[in-house]
């Protein structure tokens, strides 16, 4: 049984104190009017302490211990963002103690268990979101209204570009971009944003062929680059692109090519070029963040999917990414590492439904 959700203020836990942890602190603390910040978990919370510099109410507590989080009733609610190699276990945990959970992507490691992920939430009855924050961009969400309306046509060509740099000291983390912490490189810690985003645009890929690699600019076990060609479920084909090897950064641009034009959407703005000419700009930013590695954009859009699943919570209905929609996308990656080992073009057969 799931735990009750206070309809005023959601106590809530932040399972992990890495890289990422202080955008969510932020985001916590621009929310107090209906979410608390009780707990932070990590493995050393000493070195975590910093995190609170980041929060303006009442401080959290900093602990090592899992099972005090599962135990309180008042902490309905969970952020998980642990390294993927340890998010099972940790799962486990919260869901059978009722505390619904927000993730950070990806699900998991690999494919089957980031299904086993979705299953333990299932079975336990509580409620799964996954952090794909970039749906929440000004520009993602004026392009997901047009392709909803019609306007533009029938979808024809995509295109992804994800042409990211890392320089060698963000693998030199311990683990970061091996297969037992991370369950892979580029596609499933940085390109699985993009992928997540097209195919809420485009409806499901059901082939590709591909081409995976490391290239010579990074010690790394995965991939630092990936490519492939897509076939989509509605017809369309395209293309996807994707490294941290790719000098000097840029931000990842999406491109929909319909029938009566064509939408280029990326952080800063979305640009539809319409077949007689017009170009309009929508969703454009005021002004655009420089681009850096790991500038790590700002915290509005995790505050909008943690507000999005606080308000799942409190209203009974499914919050903007629920787990069994965020597999998807991994799919998609399962199926590019093995086209590009074996050589040939893989089918992806659509998700059984029960």
């Amino acid at each position: 049984m799931s735990k009750t959700i206070n309809p005023e203020v959601i106590g809530v836990a932040l399972i992990g104190a890495g890289m990422i942890a202080k955008t969510h602190v932020a985001a916590l603390s621009a929310l107090q009017d209906q979410l608390q910040l009780c707990q932070i978990i990590s493995r050393d919370p000493d070195k975590a302490r910093y995190l609170a510099d980041y929060y303006d109410g009442l401080p959290p507590v900093f602990s090592t211990d899992l099972a005090a989080v599962a135990e309180d009733p008042n902490i309905a609610m969970a952020i998980v963002a642990t390294p993927p190699s340890v998010r099972k276990g940790v799962i486990e945990v919260l869901a059978n103690s009722g505390t619904h959970i927000l993730l950070e992507k990806p699900l998991a490691r690999t494919l089957p268990e980031a299904r086993e992920v979705v299953d333990i939430c299932t079975r336990a009855g509580v409620t799964l979101g996954v952090l794909f924050q970039h749906r929440m961009r000004a520009p993602s969400i004026a392009a997901a209204r047009h392709v909803a309306s019609g306007v533009l046509g029938k979808l024809g060509l995509v295109e992804i570009s994800v042409p990211l740099w890392r320089d060698q000291s963000y693998y030199n983390e311990l683990g970061r971009g091996t297969y037992a912490r991370d369950g892979g490189g580029v596609m499933i810690t940085n390109a699985v944003h993009s992928l997540d985003l097209t195919l809420s645009l485009t409806g499901p890929i059901r082939r590709v062929q591909a081409m995976t690699a490391t290239t010579s600019l990074h010690q790394m076990e995965a991939e630092d680059f990936a490519m492939a060609g897509l076939h989509f479920d509605c017809g369309a084909v395209g293309s996807f692109v994707s490294s941290t090897a790719m000098y000097p950064h840029r931000t990842e641009v999406i491109r929909l090519h319909f029938e009566h034009g064509s939408l280029k959407i990326d952080k800063n703005a979305l640009e539809i070029t319409w077949r007689d000419g017009r170009v309009d700009i929508e969703g454009k930013t005021d002004s655009p963040k420089q681009q850096t590695p790991l500038s790590g954009g700002n915290y509005e859009w995790h505050q909008a999917v943690i507000t999005d699943f606080a308000a799942a919570l409190r209203d009974g209905r499914k919050p903007m990414v629920t787990g069994e929609e965020a597999l998807a996308s991994h799919r998609i990656i399962e199926a590019i590492e093995t086209s590009s080992k074996t050589g040939r073009a893989i089918d992806i057969p659509a998700p059984m439904r029960f």
